[in-house]
């Protein structure tokens, strides 16, 4: 294969892994539409169906060199923290505000690496890092200025902070994993850190539902397979390689698509339209995102 088709193929999975991970959202809106389906429910579906793949990569891959303990113990907090804290804050959010939104606000983990590297590893802001996160909040302002003043505005408010809250699990899980995914592999360090998410996911759905809740139609059961395959194993693996072959800089560019991408989706099968001000304001998310993201050469 020549090196423009490799990189070619790199683009391509860039571009499916980003468009796989913004329909998340929109098809975790339609689960809860169909049926009055629990986030708990939804989460331990998607959780629960998705395991046996990454069981099966964890096998596959199960001659590399032996772990250390802390990067077990690392693995166990890193899987709790990012993959099941942030879905369980990401599905109880998407509860209260539109999927459009929702990706938006969750597009926000870049700017919010910037903000935990500088409190916790002392690495000083760029004057560039800065502008964009002045310019991010104010997008982030004005996406949620519209919402502000109307009958369910504690109820907006509340998802929108669960979400933020999902992002900031998953900017934690960025910055403190970066050295543990040095040492033991992407592709080991992912199917890991899913299998460990799956086990509070299980105790949780023990704990607060009972088995009658997994009666469900049967457009809600196809909701959660495409959840769990359509967007959580292809994607991760088709990140995961598109990063190997072009590299973080050019995958930041493809990502913006990501948040555009559901908020068309979310028009198309929700109706849930932003606003003029709310595209300016998402306009804006994007932009400062990017200049968080992608380094100058």
């Amino acid at each position: 294969m020549t090196p423009a088709a490799y990189r070619g193929w790199g683009m391509l999975f860039a571009l499916g892994g980003v468009v796989a991970f913004a329909f998340r959202p929109v098809l975790i809106k339609l689960g809860y539409e169909a049926a009055p389906v629990s986030a708990t429910t939804l989460l331990f579906l998607r959780m629960a169906l998705s395991f046996p793949f990454f069981a099966a990569v964890a096998w596959w891959l199960r001659g590399g060199s032996p772990l250390a303990r802390r990067d077990w113990i690392g693995i166990v907090a890193l899987g709790f923290l990012g993959y099941y804290l942030a879905s369980l804050l990401d599905f109880l959010g998407l509860q209260y505000v539109s999927a459009g939104l929702g990706r938006l606000i969750m597009f926000l983990y870049p700017t919010l690496v910037v903000i935990l590297s500088a409190l916790f590893l002392a690495k000083r802001p760029t004057r560039r890092e800065l502008a964009a996160l002045a310019l991010t909040y104010a997008g982030v302002a004005l996406v949620m200025s519209v919402r502000l003043g109307g009958a369910e505005q504690r109820l907006f408010l509340l998802g929108a902070a669960l979400i933020f809250g999902s992002s900031t699990c998953y900017a934690v899980y960025l910055v403190t994993g970066s050295q543990i995914v040095k040492r033991v592999g992407s592709m080991r360090f992912t199917a890991y850190t899913m299998l460990v998410s799956t086990v509070p996911a299980l105790f949780q759905f023990a704990l607060l539902e009972t088995p009658a809740s997994l009666v469900l139609p049967d457009r809600v059961w196809a909701y959660a397979v495409l959840l769990a395959v359509a967007c959580t194993v292809l994607p991760v693996f088709l990140v995961a390689e598109s990063l190997k072959r072009i590299g973080a800089n050019h995958f930041a560019l493809i990502g913006a698509l990501g948040p555009v991408t559901t908020v068309v989706a979310d028009f198309a099968f929700l109706e849930g339209a932003l606003t003029p001000l709310q595209l300016a304001g998402g306009a804006l998310v994007i932009g400062g995102v990017l200049l968080v993201s992608v380094k100058r050469n």
